[in-house]
């Protein structure tokens, strides 16, 4: 399930560049600074501000709707650090392409609200219509030959496979220690 998820994931990352490639060979703005040919690439919009906010509102929105079940506090204050520490990260990273002149404040903004767009659409799209067909890509004959399994009702997949790791380890265990008690 998680290769499955990654590769899904990744596939609406590669299609946040291929978007972004084609808006920086249309738009085709410059950076606000030359620099001795090393850079003459397209600035608008910027990539790293565009990626950046394409994850933090597709992991925003994973965290607060994907995994909306019953938890802990605990729990709750954990997924808020993770989302704000998305969002910070992402400020962080939209701002250094500013200071340090490799973008304009309007490029770096035109990559974070196609970002925070693109981001969304994703994550409407892998909720609404690929986690529903997912328990019908798992029954698929490729997909137990690869070991995919669908986990979507399971509430903390996490917790899930450590107890059911722990549970198989100790049943393991316990016929070793009575196999070599009987010889």
């Amino acid at each position: 399930l998680i290769f499955s998820l990654q590769i899904v994931f990744f596939t609406g990352i590669a299609i946040n560049e291929c978007i972004n490639y084609v808006l920086k060979h249309t738009i085709r703005q410059s950076r606000p600074m030359k620099r001795d040919g090393m850079y003459a690439e397209y600035g608008m919009p910027s990539t790293h501000a565009q990626f950046m906010w394409f994850f933090a509102a597709y992991a925003t929105l994973f965290i607060y709707v994907r995994l909306n079940y019953n938890c802990t506090v605990v729990e709750r204050f954990w997924r808020t650090i993770v989302a704000i520490g998305c969002i910070v990260t992402a400020i962080f990273v939209t701002y250094s392409r500013v200071y340090l002149l490799y973008h304009s404040y309007n490029q770096v903004l035109c990559g974070l609200l196609i970002g925070i767009a693109l981001g969304t659409a994703w994550f409407a799209i892998m909720h609404t219509i690929l986690t529903p067909l997912f328990p019908v890509v798992v029954s698929w004959r490729i997909s137990e030959y690869l070991l995919l399994r669908d986990t979507t009702l399971i509430p903390n997949v996490l917790w899930f496979e450590y107890t059911n790791i722990r549970t198989e380890a100790r049943a393991r265990a316990r016929k070793l220690s009575a196999i070599g008690r009987s010889h």
